[in-house]
Parts: C-alpha cells; sequence; structure tokens
C-alpha cells in the first residue's frame, strides 16, 4: 500500500466519519432517541459507520429522514444514493455509501437490535454539543 493510498482512506474515513456524526446531530435535533454512531470500518469493507435513532412516530421518522438528507446535502455536499422503508415507516435505511442510516419505530429496533448484532463494532462517542440538544418534556409523537 502507498503512501498516497493511506492519504486517501483516512481521507475518506475523516469524511465518513463527519457525515455520521452529523446525521446523528440532526436525528437528535429532531428529538430523535438513542442516536448511536457504530464504527463498521474493522468489521465490513462495504461501509464505515452506521447511525442509530428510534423515533416515537411515523411523523417524526419522515422527519428526521428528511432533515438529514438536507444536512447531509446542503451542509456537506453529499447525496444519497438510496432509501428503504420509507412509507411504511418503521425502519427508514438512509444510504450514503460509506454511512448507513438506520432510523427506527421502537419495536423494530427492538426486534432487530442491530446494536447487538454488530456488537463487535466500536461505538462513536458524540460530540457534548449534540448529546444535550433533545429537550425533555416534548413529545412529537401522533396519537
Amino acid at each position: 500500500m502507498t503512501a498516497d493510498t493511506t492519504v486517501k482512506q483516512e481521507s475518506q474515513a475523516d469524511r465518513s466519519l463527519q457525515l455520521a456524526l452529523a446525521a446523528a446531530r440532526t436525528a437528535l435535533e429532531n428529538r430523535g432517541r438513542d442516536v448511536l454512531v457504530l464504527d463498521m470500518r474493522l468489521l465490513t469493507p462495504i461501509f464505515d459507520y452506521f447511525v442509530l435513532a428510534t423515533g416515537t412516530s411515523r411523523r417524526q421518522l419522515h422527519a428526521i429522514s428528511e432533515e438529514i438528507d438536507h444536512t447531509l446535502e446542503q451542509e456537506l455536499g453529499d447525496h444519497r444514493l438510496g432509501i428503504e422503508g420509507y412509507h411504511e415507516s418503521r425502519w427508514i435505511l438512509l444510504d450514503y455509501g460509506s454511512v448507513v442510516i438506520h432510523l427506527f419505530d421502537q419495536p423494530t429496533r427492538e426486534y432487530y437490535a442491530l446494536e447487538h448484532l454488530w456488537a463487535k463494532a466500536g461505538r462513536v462517542e458524540l460530540p457534548d454539543d449534540a448529546q444535550h440538544v433533545h429537550q425533555p418534556g416534548i413529545d412529537l409523537s401522533e396519537e
């Protein structure tokens, strides 16, 4: 492996981490719960990071996914490669190539338990400013 290849890989990993953290921050800003970033680089060559978040309603999951799209496209110049599950809104998957974002309702997240399935993945510490975005006492769930 050449020095140029190593620099490119490190640059790509830095970019992937930047996207993953921006997606996590956006999920938190939109009242996502249990937001988690998993470092997948040592486990699979397919992608670098998973972002996991739970929403309390279909409306909230849609809002989170749309805001993540907006943030990653407008602020970071990245484009989503694919989306799955938007209409069903139990598990919305946003594919950004090196970063895959999983937005769940609570029962679906518990059932699939990706953080347990990928338990060997490293957990990325969220910056302090991202962790304290949620404002308690506000419930956006549909009644």
